[in-house]
């Protein structure tokens, strides 16, 4: 199912940065897809698009009412059903990459069918799939993954998509989260697929290719992180990687959503996703480190990618920060 630009990111009145990653994610990746952010009174962060309200934003020619966040647990609130509303009454779309759908509400549903509108529930991935097979596959692919769940992976995995096409690879970013799939407007929500089939749904998202290309998969989750593991570990047998990518949150106090739980450290993550990921590639290596260096000083930035470069001999970039040219250098 299409979804149809330019959306109004709907960000409510959210208080963490992190929250509303799917809407953040698209400005900051396909910009020419949004045509505004709608925020409500409370609200603490932004996208840095323009804000309008959703009249305004139709007036502009707004499509689709893109509810922007990615909360634990992927619950639609019921405060936000009064603008749902609103947004279909004035002719928009509704699109959700959260878990509860949105036909679950009857008031919603009845009002989309009313007015002729699009209820689109990208977390709920159609189609027939079926068990993993570990079988090679021609082509190439890189798999991000991380300490902890929200660390960048899908953001170091656009970057690298980018900075390879820039350097005439055959390359393609492949979505496995909502907010990659509102970015890229293809993908598989993978965490909504059923367990004993996770593999084998990443095995059809990236098919045999030809022998140069490179699928770029987007990672979800962690393998130290109770909640997500699953989800972590059926991406690392389905991908098959040729390449992986480990990604960090620097300054982070615990797992998220999980207070108390410690982070594991970069020599833990290396070493578990690597020996779980030569059960389908017997080959498959690390080739570089992403951190998240937001909440550092450049200065500091630089000496924590410099400090974990020289311990793991491995190329240690920001992908917002710094160019992930020499990440991209290693798959040549």
């Amino acid at each position: 199912m299409k979804i149809k630009a330019p959306y109004l990111l709907f960000i409510g009145d959210a208080k963490d940065p992190l929250s509303i990653k799917l809407a953040k994610g698209v400005v900051d990746w396909r910009p020419e897809l949004a045509i505004g952010e709608y925020s409500l009174p409370g609200c603490e962060v932004t996208t840095s698009h323009p804000e309008m309200n959703i009249q305004e934003a139709v007036d502009k020619g707004a499509k689709t009412f893109v509810l922007g966040f990615a909360n634990s647990g992927g619950t639609v609130d019921e405060k936000w059903i009064p603008y749902i509303l609103e947004a279909i009454e004035a002719g928009m779309d509704i699109a959700s990459g959260l878990h509860q759908r949105l036909d679950s509400f009857s008031e919603i549903s009845e009002h989309a069918k009313k007015h002729n509108v699009q209820l689109i529930d990208v977390r709920h991935p159609v189609g027939t799939f079926k068990t993993g097979t570990g079988n090679k596959r021609t082509g190439k692919r890189l798999l991000t993954v991380g300490t902890d769940c929200s660390v960048g992976k899908m953001y170091t995995a656009l970057a690298l998509e980018k900075a390879m096409s820039q350097k005439n690879f055959d390359v393609s970013f492949k979505a496995t989260g909502q907010s990659g799939i509102f970015i890229t407007g293809d993908g598989i929500a993978i965490d909504c697929v059923v367990s004993d089939f996770i593999a084998g749904t990443v095995e059809q998202l990236s098919p045999p290719n030809n022998p140069e290309h490179w699928d770029i998969i987007e990672g979800q989750g962690s393998l130290y992180h109770p909640a997500f593991a699953g989800v972590s570990l059926g991406l690392l047998h389905g991908a098959q990687p040729d390449a992986l990518v480990l990604c960090h949150a620097e300054k982070r106090e615990h797992m998220r959503g999980i207070p108390g739980r410690n982070l594991p450290s970069l020599a833990q993550t290396l070493e578990l996703n690597l020996n779980a990921a030569k059960l389908t590639n017997p080959d498959a290596r690390f080739v570089g480190i992403s951190v998240n260096t937001s909440m550092l000083g450049e200065d500091e930035a630089n000496a924590i990618c410099a400090g974990y470069e020289k311990e793991f001999s491995l190329p240690c970039v920001d992908p917002i920060r710094h160019s992930v040219s020499r990440i991209v250098e290693q798959l040549q």
